[in-house]
């Protein structure tokens, strides 16, 4: 199904209840978001990562192919920044490899099915064991809505992380979750959380930005099966590359460039 003809009923009452962008500057105000991190893509442009086992980084599969080409880019172009915030991160970690959901395509129709399959998993080369950063767990997909959370990086946010601590789930469909949680370029392959007895758990992946009557969404992908195939395609030792690609991306300064890195508007 088309996204562009997806049934979403939104009301102005959810996005009252939205709590703003909260940018993460200091250490306090980090500290509980260490996991989350800037995946610095040839040194060119951002999408946002986090961290669900201490040498695991769960993103959209998008950030990994060259608009201009259709090709994916070689993992090890890829940093992660854990934590990154004013000109330092937590942790810093090359790429080893990476595996993107078998049934992602890149260059197809923008569709249901397209969203709902992008995701990434990102082996890093070495595992961060650092007490100060805690992988995130993951949970169900939230009921239409549940309040749900999210830390993301963005084009002119690319310094910081910002928390957007409540927004909510508008609609579940085809596998697609609709939210009204604030995102931008560069924002793609962050967590959406829930909260469970006082922690994050991750339950999807930004994946998209769209207009629903002239209100922004986010597409988020859901978890559960896809993640789990995911986690078979790295236990079976997939998603080793050694070309390097031509990696254009959204510029860390803000600036924009062509990329397989950016939103869909339906």
């Amino acid at each position: 199904m088309s996204l562009s003809i997806m049934v979403i009923v939104v009301t102005s009452a959810a996005f009252a209840q939205d709590a703003r962008l909260r940018r993460l500057d200091t250490g306090d105000d980090g500290r509980a978001w260490e996991a989350v991190g800037r995946l610095d893509i040839g040194g060119s442009g951002f999408c946002t990562g986090a961290l669900i086992a201490p040498n695991l980084v769960l993103t959209a599969g998008h950030c990994l192919f060259d608009k201009d080409t259709n090709e994916r880019i070689d993992p090890v172009s890829i940093e992660f920044l854990a934590g990154w915030r004013n000109g330092r991160a937590s942790a810093y970690r090359n790429v080893r490899r990476a595996v993107v959901h078998p049934e992602y395509i890149f260059d197809g129709e923008v569709s249901s099915e397209r969203v709902r399959n992008d995701l990434a998993l990102l082996e890093l080369e070495r595992p961060i064991r650092n007490t100060t950063i805690t992988p995130f767990g993951t949970a169900a997909r939230p009921r239409k809505g549940d309040q749900v959370g999210v830390v993301s990086y963005a084009k002119d946010r690319s310094d910081a992380p910002s928390l957007q601590e409540v927004c909510t789930v508008l609609a579940r469909q085809d596998g697609v979750l609709v939210t009204s949680c604030s995102v931008d370029f560069g924002s793609s392959g962050a967590p959406i959380f829930t909260m469970e007895n006082g922690a994050a758990h991750i339950v999807s992946i930004v994946s998209a930005k769209a207009e629903v009557d002239g209100d922004k969404v986010s597409l988020g992908t859901g978890l559960g099966a896809p993640l789990a195939r995911l986690q078979a395609e790295m236990v079976a030792g997939k998603g080793v590359f050694q070309k390097v690609a031509k990696t254009p991306r959204v510029g860390v300064n803000g600036a924009r460039h062509d990329t397989g890195a950016k939103f869909i508007k339906p």
